[in-house]
């Protein structure tokens, strides 16, 4: 699957919800946000996304994937939680059949990597 593909995945991800209060994210267990950096640049998530500290994180086509320990819903729908990110990140499809972000591959725990950086750096 091509890098804009894995970007577009990243895409619905970090849709905020509507209404409610922001709340304050856990860390997420067993995630390295250090390797999450990588593994975005890898998985090519900056081309649909424009994500804080990343180099050429500059796309435009998804939601910017900032403060996302201030968001309230992932894709709209599911609580914000470190599980809830792990769980879109690994399958979208379950969560949205329609979604635009593909399934990439990414494993569970090359997931908590990204949800690591995405929570601690952005």
């Amino acid at each position: 699957m091509s890098r804009l593909a894995a970007a577009c995945v990243v895409f619905v991800l970090f849709s905020a919800g509507c209404g409610g209060s922001a709340k304050q994210a856990e860390t997420v267990p067993g995630g390295d946000a250090g390797r999450g950096e990588s593994l975005i640049v890898d998985y090519g998530c900056g081309s649909c996304h424009t994500i804080r500290g990343v180099d050429g994180a500059d796309g435009r086509v998804g939601p910017k994937l900032d403060d996302m320990d201030e968001r309230v819903y992932i894709a709209g729908q599911l609580e914000n939680t470190p599980e809830n990110l792990v769980r879109w990140i690994v399958d979208p499809k379950s969560v949205e059949p329609d979604t635009v972000m593909p399934d990439l591959g990414v494993t569970s725990s090359q997931a908590r990597d990204i949800a690591a950086y995405l929570y601690e750096r952005t």
